[in-house]
C-alpha cells in the first residue's frame, strides 16, 4: 500500500493546487471585471471542455503507463501556468479588465487548459487502485480517495480567497508553479509497480484516436453497466438542484459569513465518510450499498428543506456530503472489478463525460424555472394557496419545493433502479471472479 498512499498524498497536493488555481481566476475576474457574465463563462467552458475531453484523457491513460500520464499532466499544467504568468506581466491592467478584450480570454483559457490537464489524474488514479491494491480492500482504497477530495473540497476556496486578497494572479501562479514543480519531483520518486500498457485486436498503444466506439462496445459487454453509468448521471442530473438553488436557499434564511461558515463546516463530512469507509468498507455488495446510500440521500433531500429550519438545513446538507463518498466508491469499486485493466482509463473518461454532463444542464435549466415558475407558484400562486398554511409562503419556500420535488424524484429512480434487472445482472456479473489484471512490470 506504501506506493497508492504516496500517489494519493501527490494527487491531494496536485488537486488542492490546481483548483486553488481555479477558484483564484473566478474570484480575480470577478473583483476585476465586477462581470458576473465574465465568470458564468469561466464556469460553462470549463464544465464542457472536462465532459468533452475526459474521452481522450481515457484514451492517453489507457496507452500509457499511469505514472508517466500523471508526470506529464504535471508538466502540461505547469506550461499552462508559466504562460499564463508570463502573459499577466506583459499585458497592460487595463487589457485584462476588459470582458470583451482579447488578453482576458486567452490569459483565462491558459489557467483553464492547465487545470484541465491536472485532471488526467482523476482518471488514472482509480486505474491504479486496481493494480496496487488487492481486490478485497479497493473499496477501503476508493474511501481514502473519497477523503482527499473532502479535504481538498475543504480547503480549496479559504486557500484561494487569501491568495487573491494577498498577491492577485502574480501570487497564485508563482506557488502553483513551485508546488507543481514538487509535485512532478516527489512522483519521480515513487515506485509505481504497474503492469506495461497491452495492445488489443487490431489496436496499436499510441492514442491515435479517441476510442468511443471500442468504449462503448465495452461498457456494453458488461450487463447492467450501462444503467449503471445512466443512473449516476441521473442521479448528478437531479444534483444539479443544489448546484443551482443551494447558496441562495441558504442565504435567504442567513447572512454570507454564517453561510461560509455552516458550509465550511459540514464539509467535513467528506473526511469523515472517507475514514469510515477506509477502515470498514463498503461490504461484499458495494452496488447494493449505492442503491442503499442512494435512497437515503433522496430521502434526506426530500423533507430538509421541508420547513424554514437552520438546524434541518445543516443536517440535511451533512448527510447528503457524508453519503457522497459512499456513493461515488461503490461506483469505483464496482467499475474496477468488472472492466477489465486495459479499458478502464477509457471507461472511467466516459463515465465522467456523461456523468458531468448531467449537474451543469440541471444548473442551467432550473434557475430560470425556479425563478419564473415555481417562485411565483409558491409566492401568491396556486402553490401558496394550496399547501402555504403549512409549507410556507415566498420565494425561499419556491426554492425549498424544487428540493423537495427533486428529492421524491430521486427516491422513485432509485427504488426503480434497485428492482430493476440490470442492477441483478450487474451485480451477478460483480461477483464474478475476475481475471488478473497482469503481471506488473
Amino acid at each position: 500500500m506504501r506506493p497508492f498512499h504516496h500517489l494519493l498524498v501527490n494527487n491531494l497536493v496536485a488537486n488542492v493546487t490546481n483548483f486553488t488555481v481555479w477558484f483564484a481566476l473566478t474570484f480575480w475576474v470577478y473583483l476585476e471585471t465586477r462581470s458576473v457574465f465574465a465568470t458564468g463563462m469561466i464556469a460553462g467552458l470549463y464544465l464542457a471542455l472536462t465532459a468533452g475531453l475526459a474521452f481522450w484523457l481515457g484514451s492517453l491513460v489507457d496507452h500509457h503507463r499511469k505514472k508517466r500520464v500523471m508526470l506529464g499532466s504535471s508538466v502540461a499544467s505547469a506550461g499552462f501556468y508559466a504562460a499564463a504568468l508570463t502573459l499577466l506581466a506583459l499585458t497592460p491592467d487595463a487589457a485584462l479588465r476588459s470582458v470583451s478584450g482579447l488578453f482576458l480570454w486567452v490569459f483565462i483559457g491558459l489557467i483553464m487548459l492547465g487545470v484541465i490537464a491536472g485532471n488526467i489524474r482523476t482518471i488514472a488514479l482509480p486505474t491504479l487502485v486496481t493494480v496496487l491494491v488487492d481486490e478485497d480492500r479497493r473499496d477501503r482504497a476508493n474511501g481514502l480517495v473519497g477523503m482527499v477530495t473532502g479535504i481538498g473540497f475543504l480547503t480549496t476556496s479559504v486557500i484561494s480567497g487569501f491568495l487573491v486578497a494577498w498577491g492577485g494572479m502574480v501570487a497564485t501562479l508563482a506557488i502553483a508553479l513551485v508546488l507543481t514543480a514538487l509535485i512532478f519531483l516527489h512522483l519521480v520518486l515513487v515506485p509505481v509497480p504497474e503492469p506495461a500498457p497491452s495492445s488489443e485486436a487490431g489496436e496499436r498503444t499510441a492514442p491515435r484516436r479517441v476510442d468511443l466506439r471500442g468504449t462503448i462496445r465495452i461498457v456494453g459487454a458488461v450487463p447492467g453497466l450501462f444503467a449503471l453509468i445512466l443512473f449516476a448521471t441521473f442521479n448528478n442530473f437531479l444534483g444539479g438542484v443544489f448546484m443551482a438553488l443551494m447558496d441562495a436557499y441558504g442565504l435567504s434564511m442567513m447572512p454570507v459569513r454564517q453561510w461560509g461558515l455552516l458550509w465550511g463546516g459540514v464539509s467535513i463530512a467528506f473526511i469523515l465518510s472517507g475514514i469510515l469507509i477506509s477502515r470498514v468498507g463498503l461490504g461484499s455488495r458495494p452496488l447494493r450499498t449505492l442503491m442503499i446510500v442512494n435512497l437515503v440521500a433522496w430521502a434526506t433531500a426530500a423533507i430538509f428543506t421541508i420547513q424554514p429550519s437552520i438546524p434541518l438545513l445543516a443536517t440535511g446538507c451533512f448527510i447528503w456530503m457524508f453519503l457522497g463518498p459512499y456513493a461515488e466508491a461503490a461506483e469505483q469499486t464496482t467499475l474496477q472489478k468488472v472492466v477489465p485493466f486495459e479499458r478502464q482509463g477509457r471507461v472511467f473518461g466516459f463515465a465522467q463525460s456523461v456523468e458531468q454532463a448531467a449537474s451543469p444542464l440541471t444548473a442551467f435549466l432550473i434557475g430560470p424555472l425556479t425563478q419564473f415558475l415555481v417562485i411565483p407558484f409558491m409566492t401568491d400562486g396556486a402553490g401558496a394557496e394550496a399547501i402555504g398554511d403549512w409549507f410556507g409562503r415566498g420565494p425561499a419556500r419556491g426554492m425549498a419545493l424544487v428540493f423537495t420535488v427533486a428529492g421524491v424524484l430521486g427516491l422513485i429512480a432509485t427504488i426503480v433502479a434497485f428492482n430493476s434487472r440490470f442492477y441483478r445482472r450487474l451485480s451477478a456479473a460483480y461477483a464474478t471472479p475476475a481475471p488478473e489484471t497482469g503481471t506488473p512490470a
